[in-house]
């Protein structure tokens, strides 16, 4: 299951439970890379404190959004993956992007990156 939330300052919060696989992952694709292509989005918040599981079509989306993200210096983290989840991420080179917070502190890190920018 997915929630996604467009803030108005351009930030995206997506915050994932239970499990993401192909389907759902190809659902979130659409919906977030359209909020990307009209220009209402230059930073993602990715919260998956309550996923479960994520196959590669997960990292494949992460990597996709922030691939979209690149022509407006657009920022994403990923917040609180589990222990599996982590070492993925890690060995994907996404470690930077990888926080142990709250929404409310990474939205606070985020507007300041996209505030100076």
């Amino acid at each position: 299951m997915a929630n996604i939330t467009q803030l108005e300052n351009g930030v995206v919060v997506i915050t994932l439970a239970g499990e993401l696989d192909n389907h759902e992952a190809n659902q979130i694709r659409a919906e977030v890379s359209t909020a990307i292509y009209t220009g209402k989005t230059n930073a993602i918040i990715w919260d998956l404190n309550l996923l479960g599981f994520m196959d590669s079509a997960g990292i494949g989306l992460i990597l996709g959004r922030m691939r979209d993200l690149a022509p407006v210096n657009g920022e994403t983290l990923i917040l609180n993956p589990s222990p599996t989840m982590e070492k993925i991420f890690q060995f994907s080179g996404l470690g930077d992007a990888i926080r142990k917070c709250t929404v409310e502190q990474a939205i606070d890190e985020i507007g300041g990156v996209v505030h100076e920018k």
